[in-house]
């Protein structure tokens, strides 16, 4: 497909990469004069009509995400059968080469790739989009430094595919796969942060947690082993490190990572020097400890059978233990009761936790100091609570605390601000559909431009990438094309003047000549289109020019004498006037005609053009001399 243009604007230079659903190309926006990558989907799925539904839905929706470390999508679209995602061009490599190059990398470098890789999903999640394909052939690094994640949303397309119901289709990278997606039930948030997981302990360790002879025997390994330490391979690893990734990779959801962010924040722990945040295990206090297991009898041991005397086997020791244990169970309770008697605690003051909805924060944590309840403070946003106030209360208004309880004070920090897709250059209804996709109103206004487009969008207020809240109205300039003119009436101009005035309102100017009776030479007749019409800017006129009246044909007169040569002049409506004489030779019969005309004859002359003649005339010593033949005079006979 090199050479290409799809979508009547990308121009394919050069290929980029193959994959086993799509192949990437280097291409041109001729639009908007930028590089871009340019993602065609193999024709295997292009016939699949359910699969490219879904790839475009879930193409349109990662167009929505706007983060420094995801890669951007600025346009779908289906071209003659081929469909197409036109991305952002990211110069540098992606992390397979590196790791196929380096094999591992410096704890803190490969810390600070999955934070960045981290970010980018803690966006895509907030926005509801799971990756699902978290791989270092997706993570992009550039030559500054940076990190960029790509294919957002585009392999849930190929999840819910027919495909996954062929052969071993289920298991494409399984290298990568978390234990649920490997047996088969849906991916989550946490399906993300297990495969960043295996993402880091790969470029710690040089090799995966897991291998083997196909990918069937990599997905088992996930559900049912536990991998080795990644310091195991690395003794450079550090062990904060070390729990980072053990966290990311457990088996059991519920005991990973919650959040995209909390891996974040303890993979920049690391990076400061901050001790990393304990794990707290949710299901630690439903879980029953697993008993002990039996004491294990040595290989090269057996039992020995020992007789026991039988007046010992008769004697129980059970009534002496059960004297004992009452004794001192007594001893128990008494020095209970002793304790309470003396270290009777003053009686507990109690509080009734009033509404504190829309209160500011100070007000709310004055009120509960004041009864002596401690405050927490937690502050997330809200579109019906301003900024700085409480939206509501951990425990709810109403209960009843006792003194030194701590009460959880949600503080709103206004509306939740969200990214503007930028959508210059974009078509009209695809632009419109991102931003309301978004969240956000869209209004539309018309004006000609000179190098966008009809129907494609100008500029944007809010800019893209600006933050703001939903339901916010986002402005869009419509182009309508090039400019119209009505075209004036320029007949009687002179053509230099009809030039340069038509040359300044951006209009393109021929000119043809054609005779005319009534206008002057130079002077324009009329225009083509005419006077009235409607023209785009840039467009072509064609200036119709006189060369003055129609050319009249001279006679020939040569030959006439004088008054024929007049006559036939001025009856071809021309001037006639004679010239000096020519001598010529009194034997050329020429004498008293006209032996010279100028113009000459059956010339196209203007109207009114004077015709000179010249006559011939014998010069006056011309004598003309007589040859009388001999005469023979016979004699008579």
């Amino acid at each position: 497909m090199i050479g290409a243009v799809v979508g009547g604007r990308y121009h394919l230079h050069s290929h980029l990469a193959r994959g086993g659903m799509a192949e990437v190309f280097d291409a041109h926006d001729e639009l908007l004069g930028r590089r871009v990558a340019v993602k065609v989907l193999n024709s295997s799925y292009s016939r699949d009509a359910a699969f490219v539904q879904r790839f475009r839905r879930e193409a349109q929706a990662a167009a929505n995400l706007s983060h420094p470390n995801i890669v951007s999508i600025y346009d779908t679209g289906e071209d003659n059968g081929t469909h197409f995602i036109v991305m952002e061009l990211v110069e540098g490599r992606s992390l397979r080469d590196v790791l196929k190059r380096e094999s591992q990398l410096l704890p803190r470098r490969a810390a600070e790739i999955a934070a960045e890789v981290a970010a980018a999903l803690s966006v895509a999640h907030r926005a509801g989009l799971v990756h699902r394909d978290i791989k270092p052939g997706n993570v992009l690094l550039t030559p500054d430094g940076s990190v960029k994640v790509t294919d957002f949303g585009i392999a849930r397309a190929w999840d819910d595919s027919e495909q996954l119901t062929r052969t071993g289709a289920v298991i494409g990278t399984a290298t990568y796969f978390s234990p649920e997606q490997a047996q088969g039930r849906p991916a989550d948030e946490r399906s993300d942060i297990y495969a960043l997981g295996v993402v880091l302990y790969e470029m710690l360790a040089g090799l995966p947690p897991f291998s083997g002879e196909n990918p069937v025997s990599i997905a088992y390994q996930h559900v049912s082993q536990n991998p080795i330490r990644p310091s195991v391979h690395n003794p450079d690893v550090p062990a904060d490190l070390d729990a980072i990734v053990m966290r990311a990779l457990d088996k059991e959801p519920l005991r990973r990572y919650p959040k995209a962010e909390a891996m974040r924040a303890d993979l920049l722990s690391f990076l400061s020097g901050s001790p990393i945040r304990p794990r707290i295990d949710p299901a630690a206090s439903t879980r029953l400890m697993p008993a002990a297991p039996p004491p294990s009898v040595p290989p090269d041991e057996t039992y020995r059978h020992i007789a026991v005397p039988p007046e010992y086997e008769a004697r129980s020791q059970w009534p002496l233990l059960l004297s004992v244990v009452g004794l001192l169970l007594l001893l128990a309770a008494g020095l209970f009761g002793l304790s309470r008697l003396l270290n009777r605690p003053d009686p507990v003051k109690t509080f009734q936790l009033p509404n504190l909805r829309d209160q500011s924060q100070a007000v709310a944590e004055k009120a509960l100091a004041d009864e002596g309840i401690l405050s927490e403070i937690i502050t997330e946003p809200s579109r019906e609570v301003a900024e700085g106030l409480v939206i509501r209360s951990d425990p709810p208004a109403g209960s009843v605390l006792k003194e030194g309880a701590t009460v959880k004070l949600y503080v709103s920090t206004g509306p939740e601000l969200f990214s503007v897709p930028g959508v210059v250059g974009r078509e009209q209804v695809s632009a419109r559909s991102a931003l309301e996709a978004a969240g956000f109103v869209v209004e539309t206004t018309e004006e000609p431009h000179d190098q966008v487009p009809a129907g494609f969008v100008i500029s944007q207020a809010p800019a893209g990438g600006e933050d703001i809240a939903p339901g916010s109205i986002v402005r869009l300039v419509i182009s309508t094309g090039p400019a119209k003119i009505i075209l004036a009436e320029y007949a009687n101009f002179e053509e230099r003047g009809a030039l340069i005035a038509l040359t300044r309102l951006g209009l393109e100017v021929d000119s043809a000549e054609e005779f005319s009776e009534t206008f002057p030479d130079g002077v324009v007749i009329r225009t083509d289109p005419p006077a009235g019409t409607e023209i785009q800017k840039g467009g072509r006129i064609l200036l119709i020019v006189s060369s003055g009246p129609t050319p009249v044909t001279v006679p020939d007169v040569l030959g006439n004498n004088e008054e024929e040569a007049r006559t036939a002049v001025l009856a071809a409506g021309l001037q006639f006037q004679v010239g000096l004489p020519i001598q010529v030779d009194p034997d050329s019969g020429l004498e008293e005609t006209v032996v010279e005309q100028t113009p000459a004859g059956l010339t196209l002359v203007p109207r009114d053009t004077i015709v000179t003649v010249r006559i011939g005339v014998v010069p006056p010593t011309a004598t003309t001399t007589t040859t009388v033949p001999a005469t023979t005079t016979s004699a008579p006979a």
